[in-house]
This record gives C-alpha cells, structure tokens and sequence, in this order.
C-alpha cells in the first residue's frame, strides 16, 4: 500500500561530505576489475567494507568471502580487505604462491609503515583503537605481539607500564578522529611527556570531514539520519557526534526500510549523512522515501569538498583481456 503523504513540510539537510571515501571506493573496485580481469569466484578475506549492500552486491557479482585463507583454494585470486591484514596472512599467500590483491586503504598502510618504522627504531608503540576490530588486528600483527599494546580508554592509557625503560611511540586507528582520542592522548601525555603531540596528517581525513560535517548539520536539525550497516564503528560514531553537536534525535539505518516513521513526530528539519562504507544510492533511497510522506525541501551543507583518489594496484591497471585500452 503507497505510504500517505503528510500536508506538513520537512526542511532536509544533506551532510557534505558523505559516504565513500577515496580508500572504500579503491576497495571496491579492487574487487569488481578482479571479477572483470579474473572471472569468478574472486575470494575477498573478510567483508572488502563495513556496508551489508555492497558486499550482497559483490557477492551477486562472483565474489566469494571468507574469514580465513585457508577457506581458499590456491588457484583462485584473493583480495585483502581495506581495513588492512596482520603480516602473516599475505605470507601465507606468497607461500601459497596465490594471486592476492591488497585492497588495504592506503592511509592504513601509512600506519603500518610509520609503527614499523618506530619498532625499528627501538620504541615500543601504543595503538589507540578498539580491540577485535579488523584495522586493529591488522596493525597489531604488523610487529611481534610484545612491541606493541592496545589502549582503548582512558582507563586503559592510566594503567599501561612502560616496558622497561623502552621509549614510546603511538599509533591510532584511522578511523577514529581527533575528538575520540584527544581524553586519551591527554592522559597519555601527562604520563609520558616525551610522546609527540598529534598532527592533522595522522588522522583520516574522511573521518574527520564526515565528523566535522555531521557537528554543523546537528547542531540544527531535530533527528539526524546516518545511513551505514551496523557494524560499521566509523557510520555509529556519526550518530554520537550528532547527538553531542545538539540533534535532539540520532539513528543509523541500514536502509529506507529500517526508518520507523514514529521517528518524525515534530520533526521539522531532517539531517541526513552517510558511512564512509555506504553507498549514495542508499542516501537517494531514503530521500525518497521521505518524499513520499512530507513535503519536502532539501538543501545541502557546504562541507569539505574532497578529491583525493588512489591508484589501483598495477596488474589491475592494465587492460581486462577482450577489451580495448581505455
């Protein structure tokens, strides 16, 4: 039954910038130019982004995902996801002799390198981010299990011991900004002075442009909507950054289909962002939707306008066989 379209208007507000960033979008593409160049079945060790649409429409497509290696078979292409891998695993591939892609975002790989890079050095590194997350296990098993500890929270930065009398470094999951680790690095700084303090460039740049975003829309919208799969941390911190900038309302949705319309009671100016894992597609559905049951006008924020993109890895750049050289 067609929904009934409400008399009232409803101001939307659109988020800029908003769902993929630069190393989501090289992710996925890594897997669909696989599928093109390899055929199918393409494996893809864990889920390529946190986003439950694309990875049903890659699997639509060929691809095959997995938790482990070892659930492939050696004469198959497979990808490593954008949230980066432990050492071990393209290993284990080499000595596999398979075809592995790296779909790891590149300024994951800017982390591993400069913790590598401090390990060398003689420091003992201190990774802020959540445990058990894909990024996190990646970085950790970049170094031997002793060089390097996992600080969640404050609590955690007010009981780390100082191995022996190693100096210190630190590491931050990218996808964690400025204002998620600022309580921790403030306690970590007074407790270890000699630790540098944190620059711009350390940071993702995608996660701190759809945060900063999202604290301009709520601070004036009534319910703030961020499109992004549940397991997505960077799509939920969006939802916590709109109540803290003033939303009187946050919510992630997968979809227009999770959207309980009871949300909209005296709801007169609507917000809506996205993950950087969800696709636009997904924000223009739940637009619709809300055309559907109010009058609407929608305008969009002036927000960072971002350009940066990654190349794809090189046996992918050439041309898929059977087609002509773009």
């Amino acid at each position: 039954m067609p929904a009934v379209t409400e008399s009232r208007p409803l101001k939307v507000r659109l988020a800029t910038p908003r769902g993929f960033c630069a190393g989501v979008d090289r992710a996925i593409q890594i897997v669909e130019r696989a599928i093109e160049k390899f055929g199918a079945p393409v494996y893809v060790r864990h889920e390529i982004v946190h986003n439950r649409h694309v990875v049903e429409r890659l699997k639509a497509m060929g691809a095959v995902f997995v938790k482990e290696l070892d659930e492939c078979p050696d004469d198959r292409p497979v990808v490593f996801s954008a949230h980066g891998v432990p050492k071990s695993v393209p290993a284990t591939a080499k000595a596999r002799q398979m075809l592995y892609l790296d779909a790891t975002c590149p300024l994951v790989s800017k982390v591993h390198v400069e913790a590598e890079r401090n390990f060398r050095a003689g420091r003992h590194i201190i990774l802020i981010g959540h445990a058990g997350h894909p990024e996190v296990v990646g970085t950790m098993g970049q170094l031997p299990s002793d060089a390097i500890s996992l600080v969640e929270t404050v609590e955690d930065a007010e009981r780390f011991e100082r191995p022996g009398d190693a100096p210190l470094a630190y590491a931050t999951q990218t996808t964690l900004s400025v204002d998620d680790t600022a309580d921790i690095l403030a306690t970590l700084k007074r407790r270890f002075p000699e630790l540098p303090d944190p620059h711009k460039e350390d940071i993702c740049y995608a996660t701190t442009n759809r945060q900063d975003a999202v604290k301009t829309l709520g601070a004036g919208c009534d319910l703030v909507l961020v499109v992004g799969s549940k397991n997505s941390s960077n799509s939920a911190r969006l939802v916590d950054v709109a109540l803290k900038a003033g939303a009187r309302a946050a919510r992630l949705v997968d979809d227009a289909s999770d959207v309980d319309w009871d949300w909209f009671d005296g709801v007169d100016i609507l917000g809506v962002t996205a993950g950087a894992s969800a696709p636009e597609p997904l924000v223009e559905g739940l637009i619709e939707a809300v055309r559907q049951r109010f009058d609407v006008t929608i305008s969009e924020d002036d927000g960072a306008r971002e350009t940066i993109t990654f190349k794809l890895p090189r046996v992918l750049q050439d041309p898929v066989p059977g087609t002509a050289p773009a």
